[in-house]
């Protein structure tokens, strides 16, 4: 997984920084999910890896695909990817692409998992506390997780915050 990340971290970067330079982050940031959803169908992963089809038909069917969903600077750097053998690299650089962009306007984005459905209040709730430990505005996406027993597993980027009552009994289980 790092050997992925260090691959795809310049060409994340340099996406970021033109996407502020032309203050067009968003179209960077649609872009980058369509085309990282688009390389992860499995059809167009069998074309893409299949070595009798050459990289130009290859940039070819997948602009062809793309049509108006992707801006002209997004277009250019898939042409570069599948150039330079790195069109899997797509779904990476664009968790990454979003984790700067997430970073320069100041908010995170967190996944919430809960034993239950969690009603709108108690979302708010673990939201206000998240802000306030994060010191950043945060987007959560909620989803339910019966195997957690209880509590709430919080994960923002590289931080876990494990309220979970499984998260509790491994603690338990380890300290015995």
């Amino acid at each position: 997984m790092a050997e992925i990340s260090t691959l795809a971290r310049p060409y994340a970067q340099a996406a970021f920084k033109r996407a502020k330079e032309a203050n067009a982050a968003q179209n960077w940031s649609d872009s980058l999910t369509f085309l990282s959803l688009l390389v992860q169908d499995e059809a167009l992963a069998g074309i893409v890896a299949n070595p009798r089809v050459n990289k130009q038909n290859t940039a070819q069917l997948i602009l062809d695909i793309c049509q108006d969903q992707i801006h002209d600077e997004a277009k250019n750097l898939l042409k570069v990817l599948i150039e330079n053998d790195k069109l899997p690299l797509l779904p990476q650089i664009s968790v990454m692409f979003e984790q700067y962009k997430a970073d320069d306007e100041g908010y995170v984005n967190v996944e919430l998992q809960s034993a239950y459905a969690l009603t709108k209040a108690e979302q708010g709730k673990y939201v206000a506390m998240l802000e306030k430990f994060l010191q950043k505005k945060v987007n959560a996406s909620v989803s339910v997780d019966k195997s957690l027993i209880g509590g709430i597993l919080a994960k923002a980027g590289d931080k876990v915050i494990d309220g979970s009552i499984r998260g509790q009994l491994h603690q338990l289980a380890k300290r015995l």
